[in-house]
């Protein structure tokens, strides 16, 4: 019975959806930053095994983001996008013309039916900075693919470069270590 409630009282709150597109010459991607009412972001870089335009990319994470949306036990959310042209499609500003819009446009109807309440809000690209990051990062994994790539920590200025390990997503506190830089021949 106690479970029942909490999942009623989670239902009635509202859940926070930013998503974000992005699209390069080798890749595509999506960042999707799922906040719950307890303010606990589920953070996710999709990338796509398929090429598409910007704006498609922008209408994936948005299908994407709605379908992750509607597993949690919410039905209340609000959803944040930079892109203008998908938030005006959506709210039936501006009218879909191209006929991967227009399915866009009918997958996302068909998504918002099942929710009780959901409205889409267009932002500046600086408040869907986690999104942006993240949709980034999964635009660019086919490049990275062929790369080793070696992140390092500067804890402030004028000190000696270490790196710090990292474990799912969080640095590991005073985990130096020692550098070794070679340069590899082909």
């Amino acid at each position: 019975m106690a479970e029942m409630t909490i999942k009623d009282a989670s239902q009635d709150q509202k859940w926070l959806l930013h998503v974000d597109g992005s699209s390069t010459a080798q890749s595509s991607g999506a960042g999707i930053v799922i906040t719950t009412p307890q303010g606990e972001d589920l953070e996710f870089a999709i990338e796509f095994d398929f090429k598409t335009s910007n704006n498609e990319a922008e209408y994936e994470a948005l299908v994407i983001g709605m379908r992750m949306a509607h597993e949690t036990v919410a039905r209340h959310h609000l959803a944040y996008s930079d892109s203008q042209l998908v938030v005006k499609q959506v709210e039936g500003t501006y009218e879909a013309k191209e006929e991967s819009m227009i399915q866009y446009l009918q997958q996302i109807t068909n998504l918002k039916i099942k929710f009780h309440h959901f409205q889409i809000i267009q932002i500046p690209r600086e408040e869907n900075a986690k999104a942006d990051s993240l949709s980034k990062l999964a635009s660019s994994l086919e490049d990275c693919r062929t790369r080793h790539i070696t992140i390092h920590y500067l804890p402030k200025a004028g000190t000696p470069l270490g790196c710090r390990a990292y474990n799912h997503g969080g640095r590991l506190e005073n985990s130096y270590h020692q550098m070794d830089i070679r340069r590899i021949a082909p």
